[in-house]
């Protein structure tokens, strides 16, 4: 598999898209006055106190007050409060030494949510979901700082490797590796990333999210909630920092600024990999070059289709998003049962993709061709199980119905990505109605007299094809008696660009003539 990342900066923002395979698979868009990413801290107030859900709003700026459940609060919340409090009131510049920071007992995982935040105290939150709808974004206290390969977790000594590390001798030189380096006070989880690599490699990305935690200290320094505390880094660097792999060939950025600071986080995580990244010079869009665009308008409306002519209809309730498989004019054989799977398993590949392209969230139903073979069905189960495993939302996949649907639950993050493929009618301009063209015959005749009465010679009108026979069709047609009329040459042209009722006229040396 081929990785391509096209980055294009736009005033608006930046839109990256990820392609595998020279398929698009997932689209970020970064507004440039992005607030309440994901990742993002905050300094929060405590608002409200709800103990009938054991959850508490918490102020943090946005329009909409942020959601703090008390399974979110993390066990260390005393220290994270306690820290909190420290850290605003030391003196502005100031950090004092982390690693002798006492921390406090945990709290009980059944306990009350109005029993540890009494008083409604500033606390340091991080985002774990962007405001979707009418919520705010829901809200954590179990502080995480994801580097290439470790994240840091505050307030515990817990040193964790990745189960995606199956080798029992690697799994112990990575955990012996962390605990040698690690300081007091901050937990370490082992990546997949990180197998493989040095005792240096690890070793200096543990410093550098040492610093951000340092940052976010000085940070609190006298601040008042809400307020950000610390912004994830730029969409880009996030993406390459949890997705390069080997498989990564191509990195194409079309701004400078972007381009040197991407070329920075290359040479500082994967120095290898720079020779993949490149400046998209060329005039035209990056994304109509590298077929972005296409795929996009292709890949976004109610109906998607697919390259056998089956399709898929994606409907969204409040409730639950609802995927359609129809199979069109696919037959790849006599046998039903055999093109139903072969196009539930095509299906099925296409939605995984279109899951994460889409940010698809919550609860998916999808209505397959029905099968009547339990194997067939398992077969179907299984595949998808499969195409999912690339997907880093977590999600879960449900066996296939005796009604023939299948359950998706897939973890929200952030807003479902919509766009809008639709584009203005050219003829009506989205009335709905364009003028009669009954009378269009006469509307060319009263443009093309006057146009001679200011002396113009060697006319060409050009008009839909449809037009073009309707002027020019029998003897005499229109065309020859207007020629008779004036005395004069004049040519009909036809354009298929053109719309039914549209028609412009050009001089002897084919330049358009604007009409008032």
């Amino acid at each position: 598999m081929t990785k391509e990342l096209i980055i294009n900066a736009t005033p608006q923002g930046v839109e990256i898209a990820l392609l595998e395979d020279k398929l698009l698979v997932e689209l970020h868009n970064e507004k440039i006055d992005a607030n309440f990413a994901l990742g993002d801290m905050y300094l929060g107030k405590v608002k409200k106190l709800i103990p009938g859900m054991n959850a508490a709003f918490v102020d943090v700026g946005s329009e909409k007050d942020g959601f703090l459940h008390y399974t979110d609060l993390s066990p260390y919340i005393k220290s994270v409060l306690k820290f909190t409090n420290v850290s605003i009131n030391q003196k502005k510049g100031d950090t004092f030494d982390f690693s002798k920071f006492k921390v406090e007992p945990e709290i009980l995982k059944t306990g009350k949510i109005n029993e540890v935040l009494t008083g409604k105290p500033n606390v340091l939150v991080q985002i774990l979901k962007e405001p979707i709808a009418a919520k705010g974004p829901r809200l954590t206290c179990e502080i995480s700082l994801p580097g290439r390969y470790i994240v840091v977790t505050p307030f515990n000594d817990i040193v964790a490797v990745s189960r995606k590390i199956h080798s029992g001798d690697e799994r112990k030189r990575l955990q012996k590796i962390v605990e040698a380096v690690k300081p007091k006070n901050l937990g370490v989880i082992v990546r997949t990333a990180a197998e493989g690599k040095s005792t240096a490699e690890l070793h200096e990305d543990l410093l550098n999210l040492e610093k951000t935690w340092k940052t976010i200290q000085m940070n609190l320094s006298g601040a008042v909630a809400p307020t950000r505390i610390l912004s994830e880094q730029r969409k880009t660097n996030s993406i390459l920092r949890d997705l390069l792999s080997p498989d990564f060939n191509k990195i194409v950025v079309n701004d400078k600024k972007i381009f040197s600071e991407t070329k920075t986080y290359l040479q500082k995580i994967a120095p290898d990999k720079l020779d993949i990244l490149a400046f998209h010079s060329n005039s035209s869009e990056i994304f109509d070059t590298h077929g972005v665009t296409k795929q996009i308008k292709a890949s976004f409306g109610k109906t998607v289709n697919m390259p056998s002519g089956a399709y898929l209809i994606i409907e969204h309730t409040e409730a639950l998003h609802v995927i359609d498989v129809n199979s069109g004019y696919k037959s790849v054989s006599n046998n039903q049962e055999e093109n139903a799977l072969e196009t539930n398993l095509e299906a099925a590949a296409e939605i995984s993709r279109q899951l994460r392209l889409r940010d698809l969230g919550g609860i998916i139903v999808v209505d397959f061709i029905d099968m009547k073979l339990m194997e067939n069905k398992k077969k179907l189960a299984d595949a998808m199980e499969d195409l999912m495993k690339t997907d880093r939302a977590k999600h879960s996949v449900l066996p296939i119905t005796k009604f023939g649907l299948m359950q998706i639950t897939r973890q929200r993050m952030k807003p479902e990505m919509k766009i809008d493929t639709s584009e203005l009618c050219p003829s009506c301009n989205g009335s709905g109605t364009v003028s009669s063209t009954l009378i269009m015959e006469d509307e060319i005749s009263k443009n093309l007299n006057y146009l001679i009465m200011q002396k113009h010679k060697g006319l060409t009108i050009v008009v839909h094809p449809i037009m073009y026979t309707y002027l020019t069709c029998g003897f005499p047609s229109r065309k020859w008696k207007w020629m008779w009329k004036y005395k004069q040459r004049i040519k009909v042209m036809q354009d298929t660009s053109y719309h039914l009722t549209e028609f412009r006229f050009f001089d002897d040396s084919y330049e358009e003539i604007k009409l008032q």
